[in-house]
């Protein structure tokens, strides 16, 4: 066993024993990501963690079979998102790499950013009183959004401003530079709506560089929202009004290295999430549409499974992105947030451990990006415990995967973003 520091982190890495014959070009590799499963000890779960209290004989099995271990994919000095710990995850160094949210999803939906461009997430949100209620507007649907992002591109649109409809509350503002200087700068400072739930946010608008221009935008929005027939219909439904358009997650096109020329290996992923779908197409990974996928707690679990095993037939990395569990974190919902776990574990993390057994040579790995505490609803630094199992990872003593056991490994990544190298097989 090894221990190095780097970067004021401290990695400990246990040497696995690698046959002299085999050709890693062979092995297949997987992914699950249950996006910001990771937690602390819930009262209501008597004292455990979401983790600890889900029957997940599938992920129990892939630490039993291999090992258990901690990574730490959010630098300090950087927000706690999933952009940022997924850069990490994927074996990016998110302090050289990291731009922001939005220009990601930008990537996802095929939007040409240049050099000089800027975009900025745009959710739609319910606000009553000053307090943020609801950072989805009620899980609004895409076909309301996009007539909402019409209305506001009709009257607040320009050829230098322009939002873009995506899913659901999950929307886009691209400021061009249009031959001109965009007032955004790396230290203007915007905050994800989903920090702000039942919280005041008066003390959390844009500010800094071009703050001033994001605030107008998100004001007008408000007057222009207030008396949509959208937002009539839904509040004769009963459900709550898109009342404000949210801006924030700015940034500029980052630059990535693509995987197969940083690692060798051909990706695949599946995912219902723009931020990872830009992820992918940077990496120059195969993005899966799968039918079903919501990015949601109703996402079509078993589907997803179908597909990662499918996908192993032609790339040799296949990820499986699930939202779900993040999603019951920003609701706080514990009881849905294990039964989420539960079913990435029967659908998604079985048949694909069994689907790469029946390959040959293989990798597996399961882990969150980061941690998103239910108390708090929202996603924190901190370490979050991984499992990894297949050809030539030798065993440890755990049979559990959850935050205590992972908290007793001495297998430890930190940066996080080291941790991809070492599953591949590359530093060992």
């Amino acid at each position: 066993m090894c221990a190095c520091r780097r970067g004021g982190g401290v990695i400990v890495l246990r040497a696995l024993q690698r046959p002299r014959r085999l050709s890693w070009a062979a092995v297949k590799y997987a992914i699950i990501i249950p996006d910001g499963c990771a937690d602390d000890p819930q009262e209501t779960l008597g004292g455990r963690t979401p983790l600890a209290a889900a029957d997940v004989p599938a992920m129990d099995a892939v630490v039993a079979a291999g090992r258990i271990g901690r990574a730490d994919h959010v630098p300090a000095n950087l927000p706690p998102g999933s952009d940022v710990a997924n850069l990490s995850l994927f074996g990016y160094d998110p302090v050289a790499h990291y731009t922001g949210r939005a220009p990601l999803e930008a990537v996802a939906r095929g939007i040409a950013l240049g050099p000089d461009d800027w975009a900025v997430r745009c959710n739609l949100v319910t606000i009553e009183d000053q307090v943020m209620r609801d950072f989805t507007a009620g899980h609004i649907s895409s076909d309301e959004v996009a007539a909402l992002l019409a209305t506001l591109q009709e009257r607040l649109g320009s050829p230098r401003l322009a939002f873009h409809a995506g899913v659901g509350y999950r929307n886009l503002l691209v400021c061009r530079a249009g031959g001109a200087e965009t007032p955004f700068s790396d230290d203007t400072r915007t905050t994800p709506p989903h920090d702000l739930t039942d919280k005041s946010v008066l003390d959390d608008y844009p500010r800094g560089p071009g703050g001033d221009l994001l605030v107008q935008l998100m004001g007008d929005s408000a007057a222009i929202l207030a008396d949509h027939p959208v937002n009539r219909a839904r509040r004769r439904a009963g459900k709550p009004a898109a009342t404000h358009a949210w801006l924030w997650g700015q940034g500029r096109k980052p630059g990535l290295r693509p995987f197969v020329e940083a690692y060798g290996k051909r990706g695949a992923m599946i995912t219902a999430v723009d931020l990872l779908r830009g992820l992918a197409e940077l990496m120059g990974w195969r993005r899966i549409d799968v039918p079903g996928a919501t990015g949601y707690t109703d996402t079509d679990y078993a589907a997803k499974g179908r597909y990662a095993a499918a996908a192993l037939d032609e790339a040799d990395v296949v990820c499986v992105h699930v939202e779900a569990t993040d999603e019951a974190s920003h609701e706080g919902d514990a009881a849905g947030k294990v039964r989420a776990l539960e079913a990435v574990d029967r659908h998604i993390v079985g048949p694909v451990h069994e689907a790469l057994r029946a390959r040959g040579a293989y990798r597996i790995l399961v882990t969150p990006d980061h941690p998103t505490p239910l108390t708090t609803k929202t996603h924190a630094h901190g370490s979050v415990p991984f499992a990894m199992a297949g050809t030539d990872v030798a065993p440890d003593a755990a049979t559990r995967y959850d935050e205590p056991t992972a908290a007793a490994s001495d297998l430890v990544f930190d940066p996080g973003w080291r941790l991809m190298g070492f599953f591949l097989g590359r530093n060992e």
